[in-house]
């Protein structure tokens, strides 16, 4: 087999290897077979090449299928869109006159086996018909924010790991919301610190030693290898680069590195 070269260039410390596109494309045709295969592909070119090079995940979005929201569409999600029109007085990529609503439309949430799912300020809501969306809506207003997330079913708690060295990133030391936390480095502005995330899908509960005004966009940094979570996506929202973390057991979990947005993508295989 042919041994990695060593580029000139340095990323955070380490020094970046050569993508050799015949190695990629192996692993891709071996787990490209059958459902659930992309997580596998990514684990296999992190083990190889000890991170996720960007060419290496070119090749694998070349070489595998994207989805285009098929699974919801045929599932009513166009129904969902017209009664959510007419329920809000507007059109999809419209706000409300009162600013309460922008509704947008978009592709792929990264749940297909929930939907036809509707996202608001980062609370998915799954297998959505057009007679829960008054009841929906009028739950919204009251405050989504205000669900008690130990009795709440559609939050839970998730075990993550950096994307990069797959170290465990949960802290039982210090929890958040009676769970182990969530432990990552944080920066922006020139300064650096801790940030503690509840465990709990669905919870946007965190403690930080920093002071982050809203709208800031921050970095995240695993606290073993010490290398940026790297970001494959922007926010549905925001447009801000997602943060993403190995789920334990097969997914990623998404957040928006924006502080004040809500917005988190599950997609467990």
């Amino acid at each position: 087999m042919k041994q990695p070269s060593a580029a000139l260039n340095e990323d955070n410390g380490r020094v970046l290897e050569e993508v050799d596109p015949e190695r990629i494309l192996r692993i891709v045709d071996k787990h490209n077979k059958g459902r659930g295969g992309l997580i596998a592909i990514l684990e296999d070119i992190q083990t190889e090449c000890r991170y996720l090079p960007e060419k290496a995940l070119r090749i694998v979005g070349e070489r595998t299928r994207y989805c285009l929201g098929t699974a919801c569409h045929v599932r009513g999600a166009p129904r969902i869109v017209r009664e959510l029109e007419q329920q809000l007085g507007i059109k999809a990529g419209e706000t409300t006159a009162d600013r309460e609503f922008t509704l947008e439309t978009v592709n792929c949430l990264g749940a297909c086996a929930l939907g036809p799912v509707v996202v608001i300020d980062g609370q998915y809501f799954s297998k959505v018909r057009t007679s829960m969306i008054r009841p929906l809506l009028d739950e919204v207003r009251r405050g989504v924010d205000k669900t008690d997330i130990h009795k709440d079913k559609r939050i839970f708690p998730i075990d993550v790991s950096c994307p990069h060295c797959n170290h465990n990133l949960m802290d039982e030391t210090s929890a958040v919301d009676g769970y182990p936390s969530i432990k990552v480095r944080i920066s922006f502005d020139h300064k650096d610190g801790w940030l503690r995330l509840s465990c709990l899908y669905g919870s946007y509960n965190s403690s930080t030693e920093l002071d982050i005004p809203t709208d800031t966009i921050v970095k995240f940094y695993c606290p073993h290898c010490r290398v940026e979570l790297p970001s494959t996506s922007n926010c549905s929202i925001c447009s801000a680069p997602m943060v993403p973390m190995l789920v334990y057991g097969g997914g990623i979990v998404k957040i928006c590195s924006r502080c004040g947005c809500k917005n988190h993508m599950l997609d467990l295989i």
